[in-house]
């Protein structure tokens, strides 16, 4: 079988597309024939090696997929079941999707939802159910339809262009904050009512500012985060699930106290089965049919290396598509 395969030689990351057999893939008890995945940013960082994201080599990457169930261990998975994984470390720690067939945990596998396919479930991936998370999240802070406007920022990549659609699905007023300007009609037709430049959150984040956002997902942590938390309406709430922008947050206590501001972090990678089970329910759902055309590229194996190059240099809009078989 085939697999985009990483090692490292002189410290240096190589990525490329090798043979495989059954007898190499690691331990697990449920042994998946996979047919699509997804490039991440996670997968992009840890393809070029500019992120520290694999420590043991070789190492199939590829933090997502969905296949089909070829054998399995586990009463609750048998062969031919149509089935989605996300996280849980895979294509980091434990060989990953982007390969013919993976070797997994059945604790980490989620059953394919009525309602979607595999194609639709990884042009959601890791990215979309991230996405949800961060919805849900601003659900449970308060944060309502008509509690006013929400900021999604990053909305050109996948969590971004995620959270605009199921966003305005559930009757949002959605503002878009994206550095690349000529993808504002794709974020217009994705359900956003606002396009704004990123520039405009370029200066360094008083304590408190106009309060302008009910609510707000973030990609990108750093300043911009911290300008964000700083125009947050009073009982706002942050979804923050990424570090495109920085890993630090140069803020003040200022908010939290006076305007009564929530910072939830949301991580996809460790959820629980059950939350993981509701997120895909919904994301089933709420997710309109153009979607999965407005926001997706799709591409084979050899193409993976080059593609995380780009997607790191911000050339990548919405969800890249992996078709593996």
């Amino acid at each position: 079988m085939k697999a985009l395969v990483l090692e490292q030689q002189d410290g240096q990351t190589l990525a490329s597309v090798k043979d495989i057999t059954s007898e190499q893939l690691p331990e697990g008890n449920v042994t998946v024939d996979i047919n699509w995945s997804s490039i991440n940013y996670k997968d992009a960082l840890a393809i070029t090696g500019k992120g520290k994201i694999i420590r043991n080599f070789p190492m199939v990457p590829g933090i997502d997929f969905a296949g089909t169930v070829h054998s399995s261990d586990d009463p609750r998975f048998s062969p031919g079941q149509n089935v989605i994984l996300t996280g849980w470390g895979v294509g980091e720690t434990h060989w990953g999707g982007l390969a013919e067939r993976a070797r997994v945990n059945g604790d980490w596998l989620v059953s394919m939802p009525e309602g979607l396919n595999q194609r639709k479930a990884m042009i959601i991936g890791t990215a979309g159910l991230t996405a949800m998370l961060c919805v849900m999240a601003l659900e449970e802070g308060g944060v309502l339809p008509e509690s006013g406007e929400v900021l999604v920022t990053g909305a050109s990549g996948g969590v971004g262009s995620t959270a605009v659609a199921l966003l305005h699905k559930l009757g949002y007023q959605v503002s878009a904050v994206s550095g690349r300007q000529h993808n504002a009609e794709y974020l217009l037709s994705l359900g956003a009512k606002y396009v704004l430049e990123r520039e405009s959150f370029s200066e360094a984040a008083k304590p408190l500012e106009k309060q302008r956002w009910a609510g707000a997902v973030d990609v990108a942590g750093g300043e911009l985060l911290a300008k964000v938390i700083a125009q947050m309406n009073y009982n706002g709430t942050v979804a923050a699930c990424g570090l495109a922008g920085g890993y630090q947050l140069p803020t003040t206590v200022m908010p939290f106290i006076l305007r009564n501001v929530r910072l939830q972090g949301v991580d996809s990678v460790m959820i629980s089965t059950e939350r993981r089970i509701e997120a895909w329910k919904r994301l089933a759902n709420l997710l309109p049919e153009n979607f999965y055309q407005l926001a997706t590229s799709e591409i084979t194996l050899k193409d993976v290396p080059a593609t995380a190059e780009n997607l790191l240099s911000g050339k990548v809009t919405g969800r890249v598509l992996v078709n593996i078989a």
